[in-house]
């Protein structure tokens, strides 16, 4: 393994996702498309396919990995996990800016879990004494959400 390719993100409204990932965490849209795909947990009698609304998001145009944002045709259905459950609970960007991004999230009330916090670089595979900057933030469906920046 090299890395994370990607992170899909399930949204219940494409519109408000769209306004928090595109407009207020700057990422850039590289792909809008309505999608058919493979159900794979069908149920006898279910449709073997379904259809989404996907929107394939970059923080730049080199950089191959990529957020996509989902929304399934129909009513969304389920919860975001929350921090600590089993399963994916939050994932995190690098930024350079953390400060000034921590602050447009709380102008924009968005829901932070306190505020920006230094910790040992160790648990980022870095030498103990270097630190990282970090906080963490919910989208507008729940969805757990970290940014990290490197400090010294």
């Amino acid at each position: 393994m090299r890395g994370v390719s990607h992170v899909a993100i399930g949204v219940s409204d494409m519109d408000r996702a769209l306004k928090f990932y595109r407009d207020l965490l700057g990422l850039k849209v590289a792909l809008d498309a309505q999608e058919t795909l493979p159900r794979f947990n069908a149920k006898p009698g279910d449709s073997k396919t379904f259809k989404r609304h996907a929107v394939y998001m970059r923080w730049n145009e080199n950089d191959p990995s990529f957020v996509v944002l989902s929304q399934n045709e129909g009513e969304a259905s389920g919860k975001p996990l929350k921090l600590d459950q089993v399963g994916i609970h939050h994932f995190s960007f690098w930024v350079d800016d953390l400060r000034e991004r921590h602050q447009k999230l709380k102008a924009a009330g968005v829901k932070c879990f306190g505020e920006p916090a230094e910790s040992a670089g160790e648990a980022y595979g870095l030498p103990h004494e270097r630190r990282v900057l970090t906080c963490l933030f919910q989208d507008p469906d729940g969805t757990v959400l970290q940014f990290d920046q490197l400090l010294n």
